[in-house]
């Protein structure tokens, strides 16, 4: 029996299908209502900027005075858990992992009834936080298998052209414009140098024959535009699929450390979706045997019509999902 809307993937070497299954509970799924909660954080002042802890302590009880008057009230913040516990894994990602939970779980014992929910609850959003980066590096791996990457670029910050703000926003603006009009396709993170923390911009590229703006000096693997606009700049060619990995592994320790989130240009999608029929399929595959492995030549089919033989032209025409 053919198989409909089947949603495929390639894995590298192998197209793999998905086939539909409708959700009955997804028209009546509700979004959780997670109850406010108020953050109390008390405002920097100058004491506390200078002194720690024991020279603090120290000092309010010589100067009780003077400190009061240049203390201010704590400030209140309401949010949910998810969401501080969110902001507090964003702020220790230079911990290990064992000191980074501790921390956080001290910080948020003040907002649950006993140590014990408290750690429960840090332990399932350690494990969401997982889930959610396996599940950002699957979908990565994915939008590249069906595409042919040929550069790594590295574009870095220059603080005698412009603020870091103005630089973020005007090179996401230049490449969006080089996506919809040349047809670039990218990939890329944000990072700061661990030496000198300056901003930069990583990411894997196609760019298609003669749509480089400015002239490329292969010598130094460098754009004259962008280097005028922005500041330095590395135009890496990717000579082989083999270098692939290497290239990918920068954004993959990225989203894995930081639980970042990449920048994707449009044209990339995950899947694309065609009628299976049953002579095009290998065996089942996967947990529960949910997933289809297809055969190389398979035929690809929309609604009854015939599209053709699965190749780049075939897949052109056929739907897609992000």
């Amino acid at each position: 029996m053919p198989y409909s809307q089947v949603k495929v993937y390639s894995d590298g070497g192998h197209f793999i299908g998905v086939p539909y299954e409708p959700n009955p509970r997804a028209k009546n799924r509700r979004p959780r209502c997670e109850e406010i909660i108020e953050v109390k954080e008390p405002l920097t002042t100058d004491i506390e900027t200078v002194l720690n802890d024991e020279q603090e302590s120290v000092a309010l009880e010589q100067n009780s005075d003077d400190v009061h008057e240049k203390s201010a009230p704590p400030a209140v913040r309401q949010m949910t858990r998810k969401e501080l516990f969110d902001e507090l894994y964003m702020q220790t990602v230079d911990m290990k992992k064992q000191e980074r939970k501790s921390y956080i779980i001290k910080q948020m014992l003040p907002y649950f009834k006993d140590s014990i929910s408290c750690r429960t609850f840090v332990e399932d959003n350690f494990a969401r936080k997982h889930r959610n980066m396996i599940c950002r590096r699957t979908r990565l791996w994915r939008k590249i298998n069906h595409q042919r990457f040929n550069y790594f670029v590295t574009l870095t910050y220059a603080d005698d052209k412009m603020t870091e703000e103005e630089f973020a926003k005007k090179l996401l603006n230049t490449l969006y414009h080089f996506s919809s009009r040349k047809g670039w396709l990218y990939i890329g993170a944000w990072e700061r140098g661990g030496a000198t923390n300056r901003l930069h911009f990583h990411g894997i590229f196609y760019i298609p024959e003669r749509t480089m703006s400015g002239e490329m000096e292969i010598l130094r693997d460098f754009d004259t535009r962008f280097a005028k606009r922005f500041g330095r700049n590395e135009f890496r060619p990717i000579h082989h699929v083999s270098e692939m990995p290497q290239a990918v592994k920068y954004l993959v320790k990225y989203i894995e450390k930081s639980g970042g989130k990449l920048i994707y240009s449009r044209g990339l999608y995950q899947y694309f979706v065609t009628d299976i029929m049953d002579e095009d399929i290998v065996c089942p595959y996967g947990l529960e045997d949910r997933k289809i492995l297809l055969f190389d030549s398979f035929g690809c089919w929309i609604d009854g019509e015939y599209i053709g033989q699965v190749s780049p032209k075939v897949i052109a025409r056929l739907p897609k999902v992000t």
